[in-house]
């Protein structure tokens, strides 16, 4: 038996579930014989009979489908019984994954888990399959007591408690088909060391102050982050390394004098920073040691800052205090910040409070009854149903108002559904926030239809999915690391590359595109997963690392100067290494964390970025919001030989500049393109040098291009202004 788990002394002859509320289907193992023909319910002074409607002969068992003559509720408990009086529990079955069942016990009500009410602790818990549920709290000084909880409707269990139990610990005993088991709020705000316990938390101090939204998701310039990463290297200056205290420190610097931590952030000139799951998560104990190391991804609680990343774990206030801290801390200097939030599974499904508290309900189950693994960590949770969908939104809703983030990234999102995706854009729309997500196709048994990913795409308006067209196409697959893309050499894939820099909305009409408006667009060619670009080179490309700082170059200037929402991995800037580790998800931090003296021998480089990012800050026709747009006002002029001409025409209304022209090379000769009509064109970019106020004015009709590298040529506008 599990930790916390009871039984009462059962002895079935055989077995009876509701799998609906009109049917029970009775299981009688083939060594019992008599009695089997003729089976009633009792419940309470009433019995009903039941019809036999279907016999299947088992391998070790007949399975006899029954229906009632009308429905049956679970808020009582029942027996079945034979003809020859022969009792056994009717067990609750698969009626929890019935709409019927959605419908009934549905609960709109926002006061799960534990809220102060007029002085008192008030405690609920949804649990509409237990016949029985006792709060179990721990006092300060250690003292354990169990109070009965009272149903009330829609199978929400509630108990007030009029004396003060702030920062007490708590649990939840849930008894269902007459076994006892111990399970921690779903609900719960706070948790003890390692998560042994909920923690009553009331008072979680003041909410974050949050930044005034960007106008549109493009305007965004994406960084993500892990915590421990940022800090964990000591040559990064901080002190509260791999902590969630590092993002408050500032004056860092490498040993060299070069600029670290948040300080390099804002010089860096990004916009958002994306948190790898910062929600509490398995994998890692509170206090890993050097060779301990997860991303995040085995998500525990869902609404509880995780306490690895804490200086006091033990201690439930703190975490709480820290994580706020990381947010105002990046606000006070202007970075937005969003969460990488994991809501398509759940570390353990066996040891999860969703499974223990309300079994089979939380979780999708194929065909053969088994739990579905699109997800490929065994369980896929069932955001369809309706008491799933609202835990999500209501922890969405929890993290806005009182963390104050920015945005979402939801990982693995082709496991949940078009519904639930769509609603929580709505809530974050509401408050001017990003959600992106990656829409991969992923084997979970919903209607492909109704899953909420990339094929999708036009059911889901609103929400940014990461563009694995513009990934393959720019650097090669992320799942062969022998394939090469246009910044690798490879030849062919000019028109593809002309359409993902223009938003991957199709530049003539939608059909040539995958996306209905390039907010929908996340621009990428490194993130945590997978090789980074520098390993992936390292091991298919056989030249000078002088070459390859210039294809890996090439390829960030075009995530960030393309139609779309641009997304960097950390330290993609200076070529991050993580020595050739495919997937470092648990690998020792030595070779996760940022390597800050890359970042002082690649400080040139760095300053490439900063100009890059500044120039597409500068022109909102780099940041179309619309697919009309983009259709309008841009022209593709050249599509072959390695080289991607793209002309940006009568833009003077969006910034500073009438006319732009984009030229990628991707070969290793040089090249030059004609510019056209016009005059005073000015080069904001080439070979390893960008500046939004100019490099130097262009003398002659053509555009130089050195190999690997893109050139921008301007013309300035009389009547733009300058868009920030």
């Amino acid at each position: 038996m599990e930790e916390g788990e009871q039984v009462f002394n059962i002895s079935r002859h055989y077995e009876a579930f509701m799998d609906t509320f009109t049917t029970v289907t009775i299981i009688i193992p083939h060594d019992r014989v008599g009695g089997e023909e003729d089976f009633h319910i009792v419940k309470g002074d009433i019995t009903i009979p039941l019809e036999i409607k279907e016999e299947i002969q088992l391998e070790h068992a007949r399975k006899i489908v029954t229906s009632l003559p009308e429905e049956l509720d679970l808020e009582e408990a029942c027996e079945v019984v034979d003809a020859n009086g022969i009792k056994t529990d009717l067990q609750v079955g698969a009626v929890i994954r019935t709409d019927a069942f959605d419908e009934r016990y549905y609960y709109d009500g926002e006061d799960l888990g534990v809220r102060k009410v007029e002085g008192c602790f008030r405690f609920k818990l949804w649990a509409p399959t237990s016949s029985s549920v006792r709060l179990k709290l721990m006092s300060e000084n250690g003292e354990e007591t169990e109070r009965d909880m009272t149903r009330e409707e829609k199978g929400v269990w509630t108990l007030d408690i009029q004396e003060d139990v702030e920062g007490f610990c708590y649990s939840y005993l849930t008894c269902i088909n007459l076994v006892w088991k111990e399970a921690l709020d779903p609900y719960a705000v706070a948790v003890s060391f390692n998560s042994r316990w909920g923690v009553v938390a009331t008072e979680l101090g003041p909410p974050c102050t949050s930044l005034p939204p960007v106008s549109s998701p493009v305007d965004a310039i994406i960084y993500e982050l892990h915590v421990r990463d940022f800090s964990a290297g000591e040559e990064g200056g901080m002190n509260a390394r791999g902590r969630y205290g590092a993002f408050s420190e500032r004056g860092t610097k490498t040993p060299a004098g070069y600029s670290s931590g948040v300080d390099y952030l804002k010089e860096l000139g990004i916009t958002h920073v994306e948190l790898l799951p910062v929600n509490d998560f398995g994998g890692v104990p509170d206090d890993p040691s050097e060779e301990e190391y997860n991303w995040g991804y085995n998500p525990l609680f869902f609404n509880v800052p995780e306490g690895s990343y804490s200086s006091d774990p033990g201690e439930p206030l703190v975490r709480i205090k820290e994580l706020k801290d990381v947010v105002n801390s990046l606000h006070d200097e202007g970075i937005r910040v969003i969460m990488d939030v994991v809501y398509n599974h759940v570390f353990i499904r066996e040891e999860s409070s969703f499974e223990k508290i309300v079994p089979g309900y939380f979780f999708r189950h194929g065909e053969n009854g088994l739990p579905s693994n699109g997800t490929g960590v065994g369980n896929d949770f069932a955001s369809e149903r309706l008491m799933a969908r609202k835990f999500i939104k209501d922890s969405i809703r929890f993290w806005i108002k009182e963390y104050g983030f920015d945005g979402f990234r939801f990982d693995l999102m082709g496991i949940l559904d078009v519904t639930t995706m769509n609603e929580v854009s709505d809530i974050a729309r509401e408050s001017g926030l990003i959600v992106i997500g990656e829409g991969w196709d992923l084997n979970t048994p919903i209607p492909q239809e109704e899953k909420a990913n990339l094929r999708n795409a036009r059911l889901l308006p609103n929400v940014g999915q990461f563009n694995d067209w513009f990934r393959d196409t720019v650097k090669g697959s992320t799942f062969n690391l022998h394939d090469k893309g246009f910044i690798l050499g490879h030849s062919g894939l000019e028109k593809q590359v002309a359409q993902v820099l223009s938003g991957s909305v199709g530049i003539q009409s939608r059909d040539q595109g995958i996306f209905d408006g390039p907010i929908q667009s996340v621009n990428y060619i490194e993130s945590h997963d997978n090789h980074t670009l520098w390993d992936k080179m390292k091991a298919c490309m056989h030249e000078s690392e002088e070459q390859l700082f210039k294809r890996q170059s090439l390829g960030t200037a075009m995530v960030l100067l393309s139609q779309g929402i641009p997304f960097i991995h950390a330290g993609q800037e200076f070529y991050r290494t993580k020595g050739g580790h495919e997937n470092s998800y648990n690998a020792p931090v030595r070779i996760n964390q940022l390597d800050w003296r890359r970042r002082e021998d690649h400080d040139k480089s760095i300053a490439y970025v900063r100009g890059l990012i500044a120039i597409r800050k500068a022109h909102g026709a780099f940041r179309f919001q619309e697919a009309q747009l983009i259709r309008q006002h841009v022209s593709i002029v050249t599509t072959e030989n390695q080289s991607v001409v793209i002309r940006y025409s009568e833009v003077g209304d969006y910034g500073p500049w009438s006319e732009m022209i984009l030229a990628f090379n991707g070969g290793t000769e040089p090249a030059a393109f004609a510019l056209g009509d016009g005059e005073d064109w000015l080069c904001l970019a080439e070979g390893d040098r960008a500046d939004a106020e100019g490099l130097n004015t262009i003398e002659g009709d053509h555009l130089e291009v050195a190999p690997m590298t893109v050139s921008l040529a301007v013309m300035r506008s009389i009547s733009g202004a300058l868009d920030e």
